[in-house]
């Protein structure tokens, strides 16, 4: 592993990404911050009422997918804002 990719991941903002399964843009970005190495923490909203609500609350929105990156929102799967908030050019 390279010293930039060590950095990165040392330094890498807490992401949460709630999510429900049928939801093929959840699915997209899940897929994308795999590939780019982004750790991250699913939170299944259609199983979780409590999660549910939280989404609801950081994001003003009831639709999926919400993605917080360090306590910024990006509501559905904006490429260029998540890479943008995660600093991937």
């Amino acid at each position: 592993m390279s010293k930039q990719n060590e950095t990165q991941k040392k330094q890498q903002k807490r992401v949460i990404i709630f999510t429900t399964p049928s939801c093929p843009h959840c699915n997209h970005a899940k897929r994308y911050l795999r590939e780019r190495g982004i750790r991250f923490r699913d939170v299944d909203v259609s199983r979780d009422p409590a999660a549910a609500r939280d989404m609801i609350r950081r994001s003003g929105q009831q639709g999926v997918p919400v993605i917080d990156i360090g306590g910024k929102i990006v509501v559905g799967f904006n490429k260029a804002e998540v890479d943008r908030l995660l600093g991937l050019h």
